[in-house]
C-alpha cells in the first residue's frame, strides 16, 4: 500500500514521524513523507498529488483532536478524497487521557480509525485496508 504520512498542522515533532515511516516500511509500505505541522490545505493537495491508499495522521503534542477534526473535515468535502482512508493517531488532546467523546467526534466527521499510540492496531487497521483493495 501506499500511505501518506503526515504531523498534524500544530504539531512539529519529527522524530515520532520518523519511527512511524521505518516502522510502516518494515511492514512493506511505500510511505510518502509531508513532515510535521501540516495543515488540511497541504494535506488535501498531496493527497491529490500522491493518490495513497491511506493517510496516517500523528499527533505528539496534544492537539489532535482539533487539528485532525480539520484535517478529515477537509479531505471528506472533496469527492475525489471522500473515501481515502484516514487513520489518526498520537495524543488527541492536553487532558493527559484519552477523551472519548472526542474520537466519537472525530470518528463521525470521517476518520476511519483513532488509535492512540498503538502501533498493533495500526499494522492490523493497515493489514484489513490491504486486503480488501481491489486491484486497477
Amino acid at each position: 500500500m501506499k500511505i501518506l504520512l503526515s504531523g498534524t498542522a500544530s504539531d512539529s515533532h519529527t522524530w515520532n514521524l520518523v519511527y512511524l515511516r521505518l516502522f510502516l516500511e518494515e511492514l512493506g509500505h511505500e510511505v510518502v513523507g509531508l513532515g510535521p505541522c501540516v495543515d488540511a490545505e497541504l494535506l488535501a493537495d498531496a493527497c491529490r498529488r500522491h493518490a495513497p491508499d491511506a493517510v496516517v495522521l500523528s499527533s505528539v503534542n496534544g492537539h489532535g483532536y482539533r487539528d485532525g477534526l480539520a484535517a478529515v473535515r477537509r479531505l471528506r468535502a472533496e469527492p475525489a478524497l471522500d473515501a481515502l482512508p484516514v487513520v489518526l493517531g498520537g495524543k488527541l488532546g492536553v487532558a493527559g487521557h484519552r477523551q472519548d467523546d472526542d474520537v466519537a467526534r472525530l470518528l463521525d466527521a470521517g476518520c476511519d480509525a483513532v488509535l492512540g499510540d498503538d502501533l498493533a492496531a495500526l499494522r492490523g487497521f493497515l493489514a484489513v485496508r490491504a486486503h480488501t483493495e481491489v486491484p486497477a
